[in-house]
C-alpha cells in the first residue's frame, strides 16, 4: 500500500545551464508542493502504513527548511553565493543545481536517511520511502524514486554537502537536528497513548 503526505513551501532559486533564459539568469521563485509517498505491505496497530501525524515533526521541519529561503547550488558563481548569504538569512546550499528533479532527489535522500534512523513504536513494519514528487508549478513536476536519488549517473549527492543557514537551524525545535541526522543518531517516534 502507498500513502501520500503533501507539504508546501515557497522558495527562490536560479537554475544554471537550463534552456530557459529566464530560469538560468534570474532569481525566481515557486510555490512548491512536495508529495512524500510511503509504502509498506503491513499496517500498524492503528491500521495505518504510517501515521500522518508522525510526519508533522522532524520530516516537516526538514522540508520546511526550504520555505522562504533561497536554494543555492554550491558550484554557482562565488559572488552570487556570497550576495545571497549576505542579504538573506534563510538559504540552503546544495551540491546540485536546485531544479525540481534535483529537489526530488535531495528531499528523498534526506527523508530516507531520517526514516532509516527512526525507531517505530506502534507496530509499523517495513515502512519505506516510495518516491518524492516536487511540483514546481501547477503544470510541472518531477518524481524521484530510490534509484534516482542514489544514482551516480545523475550526479552523486552527499548529504554532508547540504548546508542550512544558521537562521534555519535556529528555527528548528532542535538546532542540531541535521547534525544528528548526519551522525546517524536514533530518532524515536512517540508511543501511542
Amino acid at each position: 500500500m502507498i500513502i501520500r503526505k503533501l507539504f508546501k513551501f515557497e522558495n527562490a532559486h536560479v537554475v544554471r545551464g537550463c534552456t530557459s533564459q529566464r530560469c538560468k539568469y534570474s532569481i525566481h521563485g515557486h510555490s512548491y508542493k512536495i508529495e512524500i509517498l510511503f509504502e509498506s505491505n503491513y499496517l500498524d496497530q492503528g491500521q495505518m502504513v504510517y501515521d500522518f501525524g508522525l510526519t508533522k515533526t522532524t520530516i516537516k521541519e526538514l522540508i520546511d527548511s526550504f520555505d522562504h529561503a533561497t536554494a543555492i547550488w554550491d558550484k554557482d558563481d562565488i559572488s552570487y553565493i556570497e550576495a545571497i548569504k549576505k542579504f538573506s538569512k534563510r538559504w540552503v546550499a546544495l551540491p546540485v543545481s536546485p531544479s525540481a528533479e534535483q529537489f526530488s532527489r535531495v528531499i528523498f535522500l534526506m527523508i530516507d536517511k531520517l526514516l532509516s534512523q527512526t525507531k517505530m513504536q506502534n507496530g509499523e513494519k517495513e515502512v519505506k520511502l516510495h518516491s518524492v514528487i516536487v511540483h514546481e508549478t501547477d503544470t510541472g513536476y518531477a518524481q524521484g524514486f530510490r534509484e534516482d536519488a542514489y544514482s551516480t549517473l545523475m550526479g552523486k549527492i552527499d548529504l554532508k554537502d547540504i548546508v542550512f543557514s544558521e537562521q534555519i537551524k535556529l528555527e528548528w525545535s532542535d538546532p542540531l537536528m541535521w547534525d544528528k541526522v548526519l551522525a546517524g543518531e536514533l530518532f524515536i517516534n512517540p508511543k501511542p497513548k
